[in-house]
């Protein structure tokens, strides 16, 4: 296994001591939380209010977004000549919760429209011909996209051709030229003012009903019915969880805990969550059966459940989900041991300081799924091909640090297609390229990457002794939330751990043991895929631990346990 970094935050200034002195002081809360909130750049105590109490009302004005009010009046005009209306989304779960929550907040109003969503393989990401052609056929004169769009100046520009109007809804970077669209909103135009860069494609699709209802006189509050979805779209897009997210996600998960909708329930139930629902269990509960509808059928499934309102069917369509999801889950396992195999088994890719894996079969739709699980064991930038209509298509996934967009860029010429963002992009290129690619590839991150960004790191909040873990410290400290990028759920470091009683090793990959420090109170510290440290703590060897603060509920006894992120033996 590769010892993994333990960066800790840089020691404070004196004007950060004499900040965190007077949040303590103002706040009564006790140092430690303190220093976590001058850490995330919360200074004063207004900040401080308005980071534990977001409030709806903090949201930014729509019309600060560029192209806003062209938008706005060209959605109003094909409401009042009765046009038709195409609802125009990705495959993925950004994709797919933009369109169920557009289409179904404008449905509530206005009968004239539909929804498309692009077929993953037959299609690929964004605006497709077939996706025009097909508006064009049916007599489609506006085509909303969400979440796609601000790269396809060809489309678009065709489709202006043949009478069709585009209002787009991106927050991908936008290339050099912008498409011919009757509006382009994306706050990542170079010449956009709006003050949050970091919205999800749902996120921009909100802003547009958002400013609608301004225009149109309507009760923002049907709107903030659909915040369910937008909160699912920002959780599984990974994107930072401050500003504007921030109070959407807070918003979000109130009501996804509270009133969410029939399919969102139906999907909760079936995945088996229990409890409140937090931005982690969206991630790793809810996100990746949305996401798989679209990987192994057609994400229009997906859409299909977000919008049902009768609890049988919508029932029936998060089983059927949830299959697909078991289904992405074989492909999943057998892809990664099959990748994992090649790179140990060939000394060029063992050696190299990045991963470029191509076989002809396998599965398109959990590749992305494949480089993320690579990364985990050998801790490069990571691409993972197969071969697509003639072509190898491929996922790439990147480390903390390192833009393996720009790295991609620099390949452009062998490359037919490419797409994305720092740490994940898609990419088509010939099949006669892809060992070139390799080469090339491996030439630039090995010319760029830092050896420190090699080695995989843990980045830690603070040293934390377990006599100032007391469940008022806890409950401030869940308060921070919701956690996720920019934002993260605090790690701290205790050292010198006591253990108490024999550690259980369970299902030999996992560890689970009681532990003090001095004379404070015993805590249960539970590591999942830490088994390997299990020798070594049970024949009493001294060891540190970095871990996040969780609440366990057993037989509804509520106890405060340690969430092993590491342990560092000495």
């Amino acid at each position: 296994m590769i010892e993994k970094r333990w960066i800790h935050y840089p020691p404070f200034t004196s004007e950060q001591e004499q900040v965190a002195q007077r949040l303590t002081e103002s706040l009564k809360v006790s140092p430690s939380l303190a220093t976590l909130l001058v850490q995330r750049g919360i200074l004063d105590f207004d900040q401080s209010r308005d980071f534990f109490r977001p409030d709806i009302k903090h949201l930014h004005d729509p019309f600060q977004m560029a192209d806003m009010e062209k938008a706005v009046e060209r959605l109003i005009k094909a409401i009042d000549s009765n046009e038709k209306i195409l609802v125009y989304g990705d495959y993925d779960v950004d994709g797919t919760t933009s369109v169920a929550l557009f289409y179904g907040f404008l449905k509530r109003i206005y009968p004239n429209l539909d929804y498309y969503i692009p077929d993953r393989y037959e299609e690929g990401y964004g605006v497709s011909w077939q996706g025009v052609e097909w508006a064009e056929a049916n007599g489609y004169t506006l085509i909303v996209t969400l979440d796609c769009g601000v790269k396809s100046v060809d489309k678009v520009t065709v489709a202006l051709e043949k009478g069709i109007d585009f209002i787009i809804c991106d927050h991908h970077r936008p290339g050099d030229e912008l498409p011919p669209a009757a509006a382009v909103l994306d706050p990542k135009r170079e010449d956009c003012l709006y003050p949050y860069k970091e919205l999800t494609g749902c996120g921009v699709g909100f802003k547009l009903l958002q400013a609608f209802c301004i225009k149109q006189g309507l009760d923002p509050e049907t709107l903030y019915d659909y915040l369910d979805l937008l909160v699912v779209s920002i959780a599984s897009d990974i994107v930072p969880i401050t500003g504007e997210n921030r109070v959407l996600a807070f918003y979000g998960l109130q009501r996804l805990n509270a009133h969410p909708r029939t399919g969102i329930k139906a999907l909760i139930q079936i995945s088996g969550i229990s409890g409140s629902l937090d931005i982690t269990n969206v991630v790793f509960g809810l996100g990746p059966r949305i996401n798989a509808a679209g990987r192994i059928k057609h994400a229009k499934e997906a859409v299909r459940l977000l919008l049902s309102e009768i609890e049988e069917e919508a029932i029936a369509f998060a089983e059927e989900i949830n299959k697909h999801n078991s289904e992405r889950r074989n492909f999943d396992s057998s892809i990664t041991e099959q990748a994992l195999f090649m790179i140990e088994n060939d000394e060029w890719f063992s050696n190299a300081k990045s991963t470029v894996l191509y076989k002809e079969d396998w599965h398109k739709g959990v590749i992305g799924i494949v480089a993320s699980r690579c990364i985990e064991k050998y801790h490069r930038p990571t691409i993972i091909l197969t071969q697509s209509h003639g072509k190898a298509a491929g996922s790439a996934r990147s480390v903390p640090g390192f833009d393996v967009y720009e790295a991609i860029e620099e390949c452009a010429d062998l490359l037919e297609q490419y797409g994305g963002h720092t740490f994940a992009a898609g990419l088509t290129l010939p099949l006669d390229n892809v060992e070139a690619f390799r080469m090339r590839f491996n030439e630039i991150v090995s010319s760029r990457i830092q050896p420190d960004q090699l080695v995989p790191m843990i980045n830690v909040d603070m040293l934390l002794e377990l006599e100032n873990i007391t469940p008022k410290f806890y409950n401030i400290l869940r308060q921070m939330g919701p956690f996720g990028p920019g934002n993260l759920t605090p790690v701290f470091e205790s050292r010198n751990m006591t253990l108490v009683g024999r550690p259980m090793l369970m299902k030999e990959k996992h560890i689970k043991f009681d532990v003090k420090q001095n004379s404070s109170a015993v805590f249960t510290a539970v590591g999942f895929g830490m088994g390997h440290f299990y020798p070594d703590i049970v024949n009493g060897r001294p060891f540190s631990i970095c871990y996040c603060l969780e609440e366990n509920n057993f037989r509804d006894k509520k106890t405060l346990q340690l969430s092993l992120k590491d342990i560092k033996l000495h």
